[in-house]
């Protein structure tokens, strides 16, 4: 028999009216489960289903992002510390949340709770919203019965990184602004005045050189297949993207933006951030080292990082000392990271040398983003420089061939 989804109102034993939804086959198992959270069923109603099938696109595309799992994990943590059951709480939060996809996951995790499933294992059904890193998290906490903890690391955790992306979103928004500003001026030009240049050029049968014959056909191209543009843009996007997602292509992105001079210390300080604030979370949670740094390598985004930290788990388990094994790495490490790991090892305190070596780190992030846009300022006014001048001399070349030829 197929599932349904019911709406309920329900009652609990100091008499407090209730209202929810959630999937049974009929109106006696949903009486049934929520007996078994001390509620007593009044009235239910099968809902429909017309919003998902009216925007299953929309659903579709739509993520689950950091502010939706911090508003989780944060209520959740207050809702069990008060003593609410944990299926309760969880179908509680999927009332409130308006994100669709976080809705469904969350509602199909409680779901999974009623029928006795461990809350680490029904979130391994929902991979794309809760990573590895959640569920070994959790599942420490189960386990040792430390969930609040655990649930206060995870939160922690996520507001940090998602400070961290913040600060260097917002560091790269003049750029954006700049190239973006930039390409509109370059494609109006050669939409709108290039062509009325070319058609001078030849009533004056005047003879053209290379940049300038590329530039006149670039212009005459996008003005009379204009509406080519937009997908000539995806197209690129695309290709680009797809090359980023073989191995190859990802090495090589990487491998670039660990070489360029202004953004390589950023991407090391950002990704040491990152990898030691986690392993700090991990390893407080009970999670031995080996198992941590192998649930690391897998969230890390630069491939060589990822790499060092595979590398890294592999020697641990063999047992050498995790500063030991990081210190081939020096050219994506800084010195100072695997001192502190080192002292961390000799005193026993290896949390807290991580958490406030992730501090340190956080907030040399914090200062070089600040000073980003000072450094690409310059660049980007010699980029512009360089682009103005192309294009004049490339318009003006044969207009002083043609004052030539008269003298």
């Amino acid at each position: 028999m197929s599932m349904a989804r019911f709406s309920y109102t329900a009652k609990t034993q100091k008499g407090v009216t209730e209202t929810g939804s959630l999937e049974a086959k009929d109106e006696k198992e949903l009486a049934e489960n929520l007996r078994q959270e001390g509620l007593l069923l009044i009235s239910a109603k099968t809902e429909k289903q017309a919003v998902s099938r009216e925007l299953p696109l929309l659903s579709a595309l739509q993520g689950v992002g950091a502010s939706d799992k911090l508003f989780f994990i944060r209520n959740l943590k207050v809702m069990t510390s008060a003593g609410i059951s944990l299926p309760r709480a969880i179908a509680s939060l999927a009332a409130q949340t308006e994100n669709p996809k976080f809705k469904k996951a969350l509602s199909g995790i409680s779901e999974k709770v009623i029928r006795g499933q461990n809350l680490s294992d029904s979130l391994k059904d929902y991979p794309e919203v809760f990573p590895e890193l959640f569920q070994n998290m959790v599942k420490v906490g189960e386990e040792s019965g430390t969930l609040e903890e655990v649930l206060k690391n995870l939160s922690q955790q996520l507001e940090k990184e998602e400070g961290l992306k913040s600060k260097i979103k917002g560091a790269l928004i003049y750029p954006a602004v700049v190239v973006s500003a930039m390409v509109g001026i370059g494609l109006l030009m050669l939409i709108v005045i290039v062509p009325q240049l070319a058609e001078t050029f030849a009533e004056l049968n005047l003879p053209l050189p290379l940049t300038t014959q590329v530039v006149v056909w670039l212009g005459t191209f996008l003005r009379e297949r204009w509406y080519l543009l937009p997908f000539i843009v995806v197209a690129l996007v695309l290709v680009v993207n797809r090359i980023n997602r073989t191995k190859g292509g990802k090495k090589f992105f990487d491998r670039l933006f660990l070489r360029f001079p202004i953004l390589s210390n950023l991407v090391r300080e950002t990704n040491s951030a990152v990898f030691s604030r986690t392993l700090s979370s991990l390893i407080s949670s009970g999670i031995p080292m080996v198992r941590a740094l192998e649930i690391i390598s897998g969230t890390m985004g630069n491939v060589y990082f990822k790499e060092s930290l595979q590398d890294a788990a592999e020697k641990v388990g063999k047992g050498a000392r995790l500063s030991e094994a990081l210190k081939p790495y020096n050219r994506l490490y800084f010195p100072i990271v695997i001192q502190m790991i080192e002292v961390g090892e000799e005193t026993g305190e290896t949390t807290q040398i991580l958490s406030q070596l992730a501090d340190f780190l956080e907030e040399e992030v914090s200062n070089a983003t600040q000073n980003l846009a000072a450094v690409i300022e310059p660049l980007l006014m010699l980029l512009v420089g360089a682009a103005v001048g192309f294009f004049a001399i490339s318009m003006l070349q044969p207009m002083y061939t043609m004052l030539e030829g008269i003298k």
